[in-house]
């Protein structure tokens, strides 16, 4: 029986003190929120910074948003709010952060930290650009808000890298047709491969695919007989990178079906309109 009695204590004992546990818990999560609710805006300001210190980001905003809730319409709570929005980029929630970029953009347009904000926008769907095999629709509302970013703040610290990034978003776009182009030439689809080649040609022409889309043309066209066309998209190649490989490999299979990289400067054709632009030096 003691034994019985013993172990049943054990039970009570153990069973008191998970639900101290829980109640201690639950009491932690609740004593913030009311301290925070005696304490200026700049001791809030100060732990939220402490919290990014200690790579707590998530946390850290929504403690910068406590100021904000707190003391609105201070210079405490517009410091915050850019705060939040940087804390929750860095912790990787990117709707949350652009949410409070953009509050920040309606609340203070005129401020010195809005070319920050409308940055951070544009960062928040960079840096969500996947491989070339996913959908691209992110890329596309990177580059529209980075776009803003250098059309609107052109003399903000943040317009050079705002610069690299749409480039190299545009050169992922164009990594995503070569990625199609190929896989349709690959199979033999070449009307389906010319029209992704094409884009890259004609939209993308500053991105570092432009030398291969060149030479998948040669290769399209030729495999459709087009010579004509090919030899085209040869010279264009030829006159702006004739020192690649890509070249290289596009003479050979010219010189093996015993033509040249000759332009066509009288045809109707897209590739001969590029051409024409090509000579007059009006292009790349």
């Amino acid at each position: 029986m003691k034994l019985v009695s013993y172990m049943v204590l054990n039970r009570k004992i153990f069973a008191t003190t998970a639900i101290l546990l829980v109640l201690a818990a639950c009491a932690k999560k609740e004593e913030p929120a009311q301290q925070l609710e005696n304490l200026p805006p700049e001791q809030i300001f100060n732990s939220a910074e402490s919290m990014l210190d200690d790579n707590d980001p998530e946390d850290a905003a929504e403690r910068f948003s406590e100021v904000e809730r707190l003391y609105p319409y201070s210079e405490w709570a517009k410091r915050a709010l850019i705060m939040s929005a940087f804390s929750y980029h860095e912790g990787g929630l990117y709707e949350e952060s652009r949410g409070a970029a953009q509050r920040y953009l309606d609340f203070y347009p005129a401020d010195q930290d809005a070319a920050y904000a409308q940055y951070l926008i544009a960062l928040s769907y960079y840096d969500q650009i996947d491989d070339v095999s996913r959908d691209q629709g992110v890329t596309f509302q990177a580059l529209q808000a980075l776009r803003v970013t250098i059309e609107r703040y052109p003399d903000s610290e943040y317009v050079t890298t705002a610069l690299l990034k749409f480039d190299l978003a545009l050169d992922h776009l164009a990594g995503k047709e070569m990625e199609i182009g190929r896989y349709y030439l690959k199979r033999g689809h070449f009307g389906a491969a010319i029209n992704r080649f094409r884009v890259v040609v004609e939209d993308f022409q500053t991105t570092s695919h432009t030398p291969e889309a060149l030479h998948r043309l040669v290769e399209s066209y030729l495999s459709l007989g087009l010579d004509q066309d090919a030899q085209t998209a040869a010279a264009i190649l030829g006159h702006n990178f004739q020192g690649t490989q890509w070249y290289a490999d596009s003479y050979a299979l010219l010189r093996g079906k015993g033509l040249d990289a000759t332009g066509d400067t009288k045809g109707n054709g897209w590739l001969s309109s590029i051409y024409r632009r090509v000579i007059k030096g009006a292009w790349l």
